[in-house]
């Protein structure tokens, strides 16, 4: 073979790689950069074998220590419950709240759903989800349910007579007062981690008939089954509060290695996977939907702060957050856990700092086929 044929050859195949390399691009600006195509065949005497895109493979799920034994219920702001936590898988890798979405493309309306936020307003955070860790056999209770049956789990649920109400101890008072006198969404989280089973109530109440809640909620921590299409849980946008709740053990890691929760002062009558529930009458593509997820931008420079904020704003940039709840502008749920420490330091983070994601739906990204 000549080398003016070789040239040619040799042309027509950068000419063939820069084509597909275009398509390929326009494909993957449309699609969230998950489309993969493989082009074999030959281009003169040179053979071709491409392999272009594709979502990236999920990362390794880390390595957990065995589970401990779980005797009698544990309280979240204990040595023993870090342990716990360490050792607990909270839904499989490839789950939406264990999804690294720091690649995921922009939303075209990421800059004015951000505005309608109040974008030059601070993070904040309540000190609130508080939750306790009961033993596979603890004795299960029937619980009255007050406003949502239609749209509740049913009974008899393990709770222990420990369980904490959100907010506690934060609030301050006896746990058991505040179990029957305590106001506010009184949110109380139930944690299995033997049978990797999640019971959440909201508006839960202890009384002399026994514990009634607005509504209760099961999730089953080994799958990532969501709530039935139109049924809220807990919380307004039917997801999990468990799941998002920062923890000790982890920002003491480094990192928080899950999606986080925020609550806005108005949402859309609109959700978006994985949640399954709305609670408003606003329509604008301007207002964020319940599940939105947002993202801290990944040149927002964390090397100034303290060894746990840092943790939650580098797990902000990989995980990112789900719109919730109706509430205050940029409010974080943090468990109320006095070993948590400069937390204040977020209040140097403000909601221009974010940017809302193009998500993955039910099977794609990590869940894709």
């Amino acid at each position: 073979m000549g080398n003016m044929d070789r040239g040619l050859d040799m042309a027509r195949a950068g000419a063939l790689l820069l084509g597909v390399v275009l398509a390929v691009g326009l494909v993957g600006a449309a699609t969230g950069g998950e489309r993969e195509i493989r082009i074999t065949g030959m281009v003169g005497n040179l053979p071709v074998d491409l392999l272009i895109g594709g979502a990236p493979p999920a990362a390794a799920p880390r390595k957990r220590p065995p589970m401990p034994a779980i005797t009698q219920p544990v309280l979240f702001n204990t040595p023993e419950a870090d342990r716990i936590m360490e050792a607990l898988q909270i839904f499989p890798p490839d789950n939406p709240w264990n999804e690294d979405i720091s690649g995921r493309p922009v939303h075209p309306n990421s800059k004015n759903i951000i505005a309608s936020c109040n974008a030059e307003r601070w993070v904040w955070f309540n000190l609130d989800m508080g939750y306790v860790i009961v033993p596979p056999n603890q004795k299960k209770l029937p619980v009255k349910i007050t406003a949502y049956p239609g749209e509740s789990d049913k009974g008899p649920f393990p709770i222990p007579d420990n369980a904490p109400i959100e907010g506690w101890p934060v609030y301050g008072g006896e746990l058991e007062k505040l179990q029957r006198e305590g106001r506010g969404d009184r949110h109380v989280l139930v944690v299995d981690p033997v049978n990797g089973m999640l019971y959440e109530f909201y508006a839960g109440r202890r009384t002399d008939a026994g514990w009634e809640a607005a509504q209760s909620s099961v999730f089953d921590l080994k799958s990532n089954k969501m709530r039935p299409a139109g049924w809220t849980s807990s919380d307004a946008a039917g997801l999990p509060v468990f799941p998002a709740a920062i923890r000790f053990e982890e920002c003491e890691r480094g990192m928080v290695e899950h999606a986080m929760r925020v609550t806005f002062r108005r949402t859309r009558r609109e959700y978006v996977y994985p949640a399954t529930h709305v609670a408003s009458r606003h329509t604008s593509p301007n207002v964020p939907r319940m599940g939105e997820r947002l993202r801290l931008r990944k040149d927002f420079d964390t090397s100034g702060f303290s060894k746990h904020p840092k943790a939650i704003l580098e797990g902000l940039k990989k995980y990112g957050m789900y719109c919730a709840d109706n509430g205050m502008d940029w409010l974080i749920s943090i468990t109320p856990d006095s070993r948590l420490k400069n937390l204040e330091e977020l209040k140097r983070v403000k909601g221009k700092d974010f940017e809302v994601i193009v998500p993955t739906g039910p099977n794609e990204g990590p869940r894709a086929k």
